[in-house]
């Protein structure tokens, strides 16, 4: 038998609800009512909020006598073109949900109260299989303000899914279904992997009873999310640079990061600082970042939690696998930051001083097979605040801070796809923002060695230059 994946629409492949896209579509072809329906707006901003409940479905139930008489080619032409808007709103990463899905031969359906009619354009936009949703009747090219079968909601589009399933020959034991409401329960249970989707409150709270996933769709998977916010964007308002106990830290050049849209943020490795510096740096922008990260981070008890519900990409790099960059692909593709450190891991002994900073290929690769911008930014003195030979960051006098200072750079220029070429204009960037006395041979004391390695090092610290970076952890 062959397996499905059934994906309801409002507020789950959708931000918000489908109903005024498509009421003002209709308006433009001249259909609708002269009047909106008394309470219709206020029903609409308390399901955008809540989700569904009994009153918005009475309404949406009631909407059907709305359209007694409408010519059904006038109706068609207002789908196609409100089928054109809805497929901006679809979430990112539900697109990416539904080809992997394409890609694992899963029959697609679309699975929905809201009017078939209307939401065919849309569905075949996103190449779904089928649409199972609520029919309208109709009657010499003219719709009657009937409903030619049942209401689909709740067990009734339970039913019509199993019935559709029943008829094509699918396993629903081993398919998938998504849904953000409470009143999709009979569905969700008659699948063998149920996902609630920026569920409302009664199925999230179903959801953590059932463990059953919960999932963002406007966020990779494990990010979750607390009135409506993920965790970075949580966070963001307390990283106030002149409140941070351990340095002095100084941002320039916020002004050249994006907006909106996907973009690659790539520094320099030197301490285990850093990654508070950057977070410092994405606070004062104003958007969340999704970073590369080492899998020692992602194993460690609490902080590889933490790690993962902000959006974290685990790289596991003695495998050599594609798969953290095809994640941070398919965070770029959703028109999110990604920010990653090319050298791969914080550079021992020597090569910490070098003026010419050495990294491996990956931000280059991933510039390539997205297509995106790539952003320098030059890291400098956060060694002072968390050395590598110590587990913990130092908390010098508070105003004896040392200055740290994060520094962001226009695109790159001047990539061209060749990986050892475009590896080597990055960390180029990179080094310009960096203060001049980077850029000058330095001759280190065997204390600053040391201070480049792990806790207990116990070899000669200037015997280290060679070592490929990335190698270690």
């Amino acid at each position: 038998m062959s397996t499905a994946a059934v994906f309801d629409l409002d507020r789950t492949l959708l931000s918000g609800g489908s109903g005024p896209v498509i009421a003002e579509a209709l308006r433009r072809v001249g259909l609708g009512p002269e009047r909106s329906i008394p309470g219709a707006e206020a029903l609409f901003k308390v399901y955008e909020t809540i989700g569904e409940t009994y009153p918005s479905m009475l309404l949406a139930r009631q909407a059907v006598s709305l359209s007694s008489g409408w010519p059904v080619e006038e109706v068609a032409e207002a789908a196609e073109a409100a089928g054109g808007a809805l497929e901006e709103l679809v979430l990112p990463y539900a697109k990416a949900e539904i080809e992997e899905h394409r890609e694992a031969g899963r029959r697609l359906a679309l699975a929905t109260t809201t009017p078939e009619h209307l939401v065919a354009p849309l569905a075949r936009r996103l190449g779904f299989d089928t649409v199972i949703a609520t029919r309208y009747g109709t009657s010499d090219g003219r719709y009657d303000g009937s409903i030619d079968g049942e209401f689909l909601w709740g067990r009734a589009k339970r039913d019509a899914v199993v019935a559709w399933a029943t008829h094509e020959g699918i396993d629903l034991r081993s398919s998938y279904a998504y849904s953000d409401s409470y009143f999709d329960v009979p569905l969700l249970m008659a699948v063998g992997n149920p996902y609630a989707i920026n569920p409302d409150p009664r199925l999230e709270g179903v959801a953590r009873l059932r463990r059953w996933p919960v999932r963002y769709f406007d966020a990779p998977a494990g990010v979750p999310k607390v009135a409506g916010q993920e965790p970075q964007k949580i966070a963001m308002p307390l990283a106030v640079p002149e409140l941070l106990p351990f340095a002095r830290l100084r941002i320039d050049g916020v002004e050249h990061l994006p907006d909106e849209g996907g973009a690659i943020i790539v520094f320099n490795h030197r301490s285990y600082f850093d990654s508070t510096a950057m977070a410092y740096l994405l606070a004062q922008h104003g958007r969340p970042a999704r970073f590369l990260g080492k899998k020692e981070v992602f194993d460690a008890p609490v902080v590889g939690q933490l790690a993962s519900w902000m959006g974290g990409i685990r790289v596991d790099r003695g495998t050599g696998s594609n798969e953290p960059l095809e994640h941070a692909a398919d965070a770029l593709s959703a028109g999110e930051m990604v920010a990653m450190a090319p050298q791969g891991t914080i550079p021992r002994g020597p090569a910490f001083f070098e003026t010419e900073l050495k990294a491996r290929w990956g931000a280059a690769r991933l510039a390539a097979m997205s297509g995106v911008p790539v952003f320098p930014v030059g890291l400098w003195g956060t060694e002072k605040v968390w050395p590598r030979n110590q587990r913990v960051p130092k908390v010098p006098l508070f105003w004896r801070r040392p200055e740290v200072s994060v520094t962001v750079g226009p695109a790159v220029e001047g990539l061209n796809g060749d990986p050892d070429h475009d590896t080597s204009t990055i960390m180029a960037a990179i080094v310009d923002l960096l203060p001049s006395e980077a850029r000058e041979p330095y001759e280190p004391t065997e204390a600053e060695l040391l201070a480049t390695f792990p806790p207990g090092y116990d070899g000669d610290p200037t015997q280290e230059s060679d070592r490929r970076p990335g190698t270690d952890t």
